[in-house]
């Protein structure tokens, strides 16, 4: 080296100039030129403070429940009517079900229509009036007059023809006449309401039947509708009774030591019969 030599300055050295196809990071490629590209501010950026994440995991969680009533409602608007549709048609089955067991059933009653007229006093559950007493005819007082009515009626209801209402008529006026007997051999028939009494064995009430020969009881045989029920269904095991007179039907019932005793009564009997029927 000279110490004289001045030593020139050289200017800096130029980069090396970049490949005209590559872009440098802070430039964007517009056609042909390159122009610098912006900063990177946008959605991602601002999401990225933890603020801002919070407030949209915010908004996101109150969209969902928005979202998740909606579709309760509508899940709760839709199945209301498909309950109602539900039990709707269990009260149908159950009501068709209780039909058919009430036409099953051997003990159903039909139902019959409520009468349109004034109930009777029968339908109303009242006592009906007892039947007026019929007044005494052919001799008699008020008591034998009752013990006839009753003997007449019972053979009415039991569908005894007229013939058969004067045969007992008649028997019972020539056993007791007309009177319902106690016994003085049965003391026990006292304890039951009567008219009189008795001393023939031990025969009792309007036709002196005896319970010994299987007629019933005591207490039965002192009630005059059942004496006189009993009189007629043994008339009527009397092969052809109906032929028979007066007499010889009420002997053959009652088998009397004084079979022609009866006869007598026959004119009163039918006089009686035809007054009460």
């Amino acid at each position: 080296m000279h110490p004289d030599r001045t030593t020139t300055p050289q200017p800096p050295r130029k980069p090396p100039a970049s490949p005209p196809n590559e872009a440098t990071p802070g430039e964007r490629r517009i056609g042909r030129h390159r122009a610098p590209e912006p900063p990177r501010r946008g959605a991602r950026a601002a999401f990225a403070s933890a603020p801002a994440r919070l407030a949209l995991a915010g908004g996101i969680t109150c969209c969902l429940g928005l979202v998740a009533f909606a579709g309760v409602q509508r899940v709760d608007r839709q199945e209301q009517p498909v309950q109602e549709v539900l039990v709707d048609r269990a009260a149908d089955e159950q009501r068709a079900s209780r039909s058919r067991e009430r036409a099953a059933s051997p003990l159903a009653v039909p139902v019959t229509p409520a009468p349109t007229g004034s109930p009777t006093p029968a339908a109303r559950g009242a006592t009906p009036a007892p039947k007026k007493p019929a007044r005494p005819v052919a001799g008699l007082g008020q008591l034998q007059t009752d013990n006839a009515t009753v003997i007449v009626d019972v053979g009415v209801d039991l569908g005894v023809p007229r013939r058969g209402l004067i045969v007992a008529v008649a028997t019972a006026m020539q056993e007791s006449d007309l009177r319902n007997l106690a016994s003085d051999v049965l003391p026990e028939s006292y304890d039951h309401p009567h008219q009189g009494s008795g001393s023939d064995h031990d025969s009792v009430g309007l036709f002196q039947q005896r319970p010994s020969s299987g007629w019933g009881t005591v207490a039965q045989l002192m009630r005059p509708a059942y004496a006189a029920r009993a009189f007629y269904s043994a008339l009527a095991r009397i092969p052809g009774w109906q032929e028979l007179s007066v007499t010889a039907a009420a002997q053959a019932v009652q088998v009397s030591a004084h079979p022609g005793a009866y006869a007598r009564h026959e004119q009163r009997a039918t006089t009686v019969v035809d007054a009460l029927t």
